[in-house]
């Protein structure tokens, strides 16, 4: 059998994740001293172990920085990923220079892990940004899956199962109660109601007459309606809101959009005061060893790894606990600027529910208890979300409502029988 088809996305999340568990895997040796020193116990690798631990993190896992480094420079701009190439590349520089030159049998101090360490954090950064446009993105995409594959197609009176890929614009199509709408399309004959909580977030299903819109993928109610198709493919307003995701979530969020502005200005600027402060240690007398030293660490120093893995972990942070309750933001953008909100406008009461009806207060001329029995044997065969409430209503008091005859539903009125 054919294998389905690997989503590229799964595919870089999956690269993305390996690189990083490579990476940590590789300098935790290297900072276990920095550990150890904290328990009084002074300690180091061997040179060469250090070495053979910083070089694959350097240059295999962190070719991705060179790469991006290399574009900026042609470009003639700076980013943020120039800043950690030039960064970690002079204290993995310093630290060859240091073993070379310190005499024998003597063990220098070195700042491999420095540099391993730098880019294992902006690799842990960039994975879990990753990881978190995923999310968002299948949760949108897990909207489009519950549209149906098929529909059903009325030509000249005749009903046929097709594909929906066979539907053109202008085709009928009959939806049954209960099934899902498998286009967007303008009611032609019949009475419904229909729940588009996926789409617009209201709780309760809306009233559905000829001549009113349906969205692909909402779910009818109680009516058989007669459907002509007035969108298809990637103009429904499923597709139409994943792409409106899926560009959002290709751009920066603000602030690492100020930091690639900035960059451009401050790298240059960063490579100045490192060869000033080189400069200057040499001509204040101290040793080239001491200067170099010094230099390095600016450039050290000045590599963003702060900012570039603490931005990712809050949007993932945001955006993570949004959606568990049931909350889709759309871009980082928009995550950034909501510290700024001080009021909420929702456009109607619906979206602010449980999206289950419940009887809150119950009045009658007689018996309450025979009047809700008597509303919940009417109720018994309707799918409507105010008859389930009805019901729900009577089970809390146990009651046991009879069968009732010729029940007739009264669109926008209730139920009779």
């Amino acid at each position: 059998p054919d294998q389905p088809a690997v989503d590229p996305a799964v595919a870089r999340l999956a690269r993305e994740r390996w690189w990083l568990a490579a990476a940590i895997l590789l300098s935790l040796p290297l900072v276990l001293p920095m550990v150890g020193d904290w328990f009084g116990q002074h300690w180091m690798l061997p040179a060469w172990v250090q070495f053979l631990l910083a070089t694959p993190v350097q240059f295999l896992i962190g070719a991705r920085f060179y790469v991006s480094a290399y574009k900026a420079v042609r470009a003639r701009s700076g980013n943020m990923d120039l800043l950690v190439a030039l960064g970690t590349s002079a204290g993995y520089g310093l630290s060859l220079y240091l073993w070379y030159a310190a005499a024998p049998g003597h063990m220098p101090h070195l700042y491999f892990e420095a540099s391993a360490v730098v880019i294992t954090l902006i690799l842990l950064g960039k994975y879990l940004e990753s990881r978190a446009k995923r999310q968002t993105a299948a949760a949108i995409r897990a909207l489009e899956a519950l549209r149906p594959e098929r529909a059903t197609r009325v030509r000249g009176g005749v009903e046929e199962d097709v594909a929906i890929t066979e539907l053109r614009l202008g085709d009928e199509v009959l939806v049954r109660p209960g099934e899902r709408f498998p286009v967007d399309g303008e009611v032609l004959a019949g009475q419904s109601h229909a729940d588009e909580a996926l789409i617009t977030g209201e709780s309760l299903p809306v009233s559905k007459d000829v001549g009113d819109p349906v969205t692909g993928g909402a779910i009818n109610g109680e009516g058989m309606l007669r459907v002509k198709t007035t969108a298809l493919g990637g103009e429904t307003v499923l597709a139409r809101i994943i792409r409106l995701v899926e560009d959002a979530q290709a751009a920066k969020a603000p602030i690492q959009k100020l930091v690639d502005k900035v960059s451009n200005v401050f790298v240059p600027v960063v490579i100045g005061i490192a060869l000033v402060t080189l400069v200057g240690w040499l001509l204040a007398g101290a040793g080239w060893e001491q200067a170099l030293i010094n230099a390095v660490a600016v450039l050290v120093i000045a590599c963003p790894c702060a900012l570039g893995l603490a931005t990712p972990t809050a949007i993932m942070a945001g955006t993570g606990v949004a959606a568990r309750h049931g909350i889709l933001i759309k871009d980082a953008e928009a995550l950034e600027v909501a510290h700024a909100v001080t009021a909420v406008a929702f456009d109607k009461t619906g979206t602010l529910t449980s999206g289950q009806p419940r009887i809150t207060n119950l009045a009658a001329d007689g018996d309450e208890a025979q009047a809700l029995a008597l509303a919940g044997a009417l109720q018994r065969g309707s799918e409507h979300p105010l008859a389930r409430a009805v019901l729900d209503a009577c089970a809390e008091r146990s009651l046991s409502p009879a069968a009732a005859e010729a029940t007739q539903a009264l669109t926008g009125r209730g139920i009779q029988g």
